[in-house]
């Protein structure tokens, strides 16, 4: 029996390859003569950087940067050779690239991510990226990379990219031509003209990207995203106003159309797609299929008996572009019997697919307070893979 294992992260309990070897080593105590493959998934947020590195045989560079809240903290990039990628280089338009050519892997989540603040210190008025374009930055400067693949998931920000953009060059001042840095929302009232130029050493720019939301409006970054990184609900039409007056001083600073903002995926991490694609030239790729083609997925699943997935929270966001759910997709193309191993599921997405290829575990029992669910995990975990596979 040949068994793929392609978790994504348990938030709050289990990174992607933690529960991958949770599993796996519940089926080898029960079936040492199984053959097990452990696949761990990257959704653009954390781990994307670590697990796509891993995948492709490259390092992980660690550098001091600036955290959500301007603070000294250390985030690392990966760096991978173009020819170790050869189906995702495709897909990110890179087909040129010399296969000995340096690729970073830039994760935004270790620079600018949620999971680094406190509950108490979540406010996106206050919170920038600074850091991630700091890592950009680094990572083409110092290090050489000829193409950078920034994954945005897990972000505390919505400072449109500003953030990451001043650590590329650009300038945002006030009337009087003081600088303002980081530039973050709470301080945009003060800023009157955008000045300088992204370095012009800045390689392609990719951004990896599942979320459709556009800049602005109802389904915007603001109203979308915002209440889970410490907007109050009443700030999130003047959120949406401010970032409306800042989207356009952008467009004109760059010469770029503002239909930029009402793109797909323009709101992803806060605006932050919609800032490096006006000001820096980024595109968007499709996260999930650059994943699974970095992970060479669909080889891998066809050579597979049964498939093994899962994640904290199943619900209906995971059957659109999530890992878990792109997974399900596939192995239901080839006719593998796939299991979803879930902290809780919504019981609408049990029955997502044909029952005898889709299988919902919950791992969870019943009655247990969430900070001991979180704490156990990896034992509920292996405990319900042994109990569908005794």
């Amino acid at each position: 029996m040949r068994v793929l294992l392609a978790f994504d992260k348990f938030r709050d309990a289990l990174t992607a390859q933690q529960a991958c070897e949770a599993a796996a080593n519940a089926l080898r105590e029960l079936h040492p003569g199984w053959s097990l493959d452990l696949c761990p998934l990257a959704d653009g947020g954390e781990g994307f950087a670590a697990i796509l590195t891993a995948a492709a045989g490259g390092t992980l560079q660690q550098v001091p940067v600036n955290g959500p809240r301007g603070d000294p903290r250390p985030a690392h990039f990966g760096l991978v050779t173009a020819g170790t990628i050869p189906a995702a280089r495709a897909l990110l338009g890179l087909p040129a690239l010399p296969a000995a050519a340096p690729v970073a892997v830039v994760e935004l989540a270790q620079a600018s991510g949620l999971a680094l603040l406190p509950p108490d210190q979540r406010d996106p008025w206050q919170t920038t990226t600074f850091g991630a374009g700091q890592l950009i930055r680094i990572a083409a400067g110092e290090f050489g990379a000829q193409a950078v693949v920034l994954g945005v998931g897990g972000s505390a920000t919505n400072d449109l990219g500003l953030g990451a953009l001043a650590a590329l060059g650009l300038d945002f001042l006030t009337e009087s031509g003081e600088s303002l840095l980081p530039p973050v929302p709470a301080r945009w009232p003060q800023l009157a003209r955008i000045a300088g130029n992204i370095r012009p050493s800045l390689p392609p720019l990719r951004i990896a990207c599942d979320v459709d939301n556009p800049l602005l409006g109802p389904n915007g970054a603001a109203a979308t995203y915002g209440p889970q990184k410490g907007l109050h609900p009443e700030d999130i039409q003047r959120l949406d106003h401010a970032s409306a007056r800042i989207a356009l001083m952008l467009c004109a600073h760059s010469h770029r159309p503002d239909t930029l903002m009402d793109m797909p995926g323009a709101g992803a991490a806060g605006g932050t797609a919609f800032g490096l694609l006006c000001g820096a030239g980024a595109q968007l790729v499709p996260g999930s299929t650059l994943v699974a083609a970095w992970l060479d997925l669909d080889a891998r699943l066809a050579a597979a008996d049964v498939v093994l997935t899962g994640e904290g929270c199943f619900d209906a966001t995971s059957l659109t572009g999530k890992g878990p759910g792109t997974i399900l997709a596939r192995a239901r193309a080839l006719g593998k019997p796939a299991h979803v191993f879930a902290g809780c599921a919504e019981p609408q997405t049990a029955g997502f697919g044909d029952p005898a290829l889709q299988r919902l575990h919950v791992i969870t029992p019943a009655g247990i307070r969430l900070p001991d669910a979180l704490r156990d995990a990896a034992a509920n975990l292996a405990g319900a893979v042994a109990t569908a596979f005794p």
